[in-house]
């Protein structure tokens, strides 16, 4: 009986071309329990929890060796210099630029600088463990709005036409509406949201305040709402409260005060509002909350929301103003027990910022006759090989999960070329059929290895039984091919003349 089971048109008209090399690993369990597992065989009972746990380990240690599991991702290297490490990584085997005509030039790894923990120090030099430490950047809105402050959705300039928008202005945060039919609604508008991460590992309680204001206008009441919260806002900012038609999509979640999750020393919700007067007019004041608990919480967002309930139009082609806020604030309120790190310095220490904002010696070369590179002016054994390459440099910050780059890199097109276990999704987890066997020989050597009463000698016999297996995979699967390799040898034998 044939194993494929769809038709050659199904299969070139699909996207799993080259699929049949390979076996799933529920396959590879399925057919172990066959083999091995029963009465009269080398395993007479097992659940198949305990094969699934073996087998993914199993692949797990083939991958880092024997089977071809280098995956690569490719971006355009940002004005940060920061590349992300892939959710499945494990370690990678190259980085490298490409240049216009698609070629490779390798990236070499650096061990000159690093982006480490920058400790928070009063004047004198001591660590800081200080009370009322602001914890969120730019909180006076006195610099333009940008990150750390993330909009939750598509929120355009402020006084933007067609569209509602936010920026700063006078020193505050303002924010713009317009209302729009559609979606069995009519004069709906939104509820415009913007966050800030804080990081709050070791931290029990935190105090916010505010200086807001909500207007009300002729076409509704504005609320302004600031609070922490354990979940990222939602990305939809369609507000419908203020129509009296039923809608086809859903209304944001923004709007809810029980997106504030944590409590205060009140058991009160985490937040604080402003809500405008029944008439056309304004409320403002400063208001605030203390004793947030964030104990056992490692990470918080700080959250504004702003919207007017509109009950009729907001010209389309226009926008009204309408809603502000300033001086938000969130500081500890009680003095942290461990180091902290200043303001704005959690992912960026300044060691990493000067090195990035440093034109790399290897920018300016192209004969390495310089102290960097040749120490000896004039004498070639000068030359320090590690030192001696223009193609840039990075160096991996496991504590953050980044890559860094050289300032030469920016803008260019990276490739990074990494080893995974397998086991990142379902698609993954699978097998190449020239290492079925050694699938099969290290699943039971770590079964027999986990029993009670196995011999050693036993043992022994598994051991090399699998290891056997092992390296037939792996010369299965090192592809050299006679003819390939011929080539590559003839360019060896060639004559250099001295």
């Amino acid at each position: 009986m044939g194993l494929l089971k769809e038709t050659q048109k199904a299969y070139y008209q699909s996207n799993n071309l080259g699929n049949y090399q390979f076996t799933s690993l529920d396959d590879i369990i399925n057919q172990f329990l066959i083999a091995y597992v029963g009465e009269d065989k080398i395993i007479s009972k097992i659940k198949r929890a305990d094969v699934a746990f073996h087998a993914q380990r199993a692949m797990q240690e083939l991958s880092f060796d024997t089977f071809k599991s280098i995956k690569s991702q490719q971006i355009d290297v940002p004005s940060t210099l920061v590349m992300p490490l892939p959710h499945d990584y494990v370690n990678y085997t190259k980085l490298t630029w490409a240049d216009s005509a698609g070629i490779k030039h390798p990236l070499y790894p650096t061990n000159r600088t690093s982006n480490p923990f920058e400790i928070r120090q009063d004047d004198d030099g001591m660590y800081s463990f200080p009370e009322d430490l602001q914890l969120i950047s730019n909180n006076d809105f006195s610099v333009d709005f940008n990150p750390p402050w993330i909009k939750a959705g598509g929120i355009g300039a402020l006084d933007a036409l067609y569209n509602p928008g936010m920026a700063v202005s006078g020193g505050s945060l303002k924010f713009s509406y317009v209302t729009k039919n559609g979606a069995g609604a009519t004069d709906w508008a939104h509820a415009l949201t913007v966050y800030q991460e804080i990081d709050t590992t070791n931290l029990t309680y935190l105090d916010i305040s505010a200086d807001g204001v909500a207007d009300t206008i002729t076409e509704g009441v504005g609320t302004v709402r600031f609070g922490l919260s354990t979940n990222l806002p939602d990305s939809n900012l369609r507000n419908n409260t203020g129509t009296s038609s039923p809608t086809q999509h859903p209304v944001t979640t923004n709007i809810n005060a029980d997106m504030f999750d944590l409590l205060d020393d009140n058991g009160a919700p985490s937040y604080v509002e402003w809500i405008g007067p029944t008439s056309v007019g304004s409320t403002s004041s400063t208001e605030t909350k203390t004793g947030v608990d964030v104990t056992g919480v490692n990470k918080v967002y700080a959250i504004i929301v702003a919207w007017v309930d509109t009950t009729s139009t907001i010209t389309y082609a226009t926008s009204e103003r309408a809603n502000s806020i300033d001086n938000v604030s969130v500081t500890n309120t009680l003095a942290s027990e461990y180091l902290q790190t200043p303001l704005n310095k959690e992912t960026e220490s300044s060691t990493w910022s000067n090195y990035k904002s440093t034109a790399p010696s290897e920018s300016n070369n192209d004969d390495y006759e310089d102290d960097t590179y040749w120490p000896a002016n004039g004498e070639r054994y000068g030359l320090d090989p590690q030192h001696a390459q223009v193609n840039g440099s990075f160096f991996i910050d496991q504590r953050l999960g980044k890559i860094h780059f050289s300032s030469n890199i920016s803008g260019k097109t990276i490739i990074l070329d990494y080893i995974s276990d397998g086991l990142g999704t379902d698609e993954e987890m699978q097998v190449h059929k020239f290492a079925e066997e050694a699938m099969y020989k290290s699943i039971l050597c770590a079964i027999m290895s986990a029993k009670a009463n196995i011999g050693r000698n036993q043992l022994i016999y598994y051991k090399k039984d699998k290891f056997a297996a092992i390296r037939q995979a792996k010369l299965r699967l090192s592809n050299i091919k006679l003819e390939e390799l011929t080539q590559v040898l003839r360019g060896k034998s060639k004559w250099i003349k001295h």
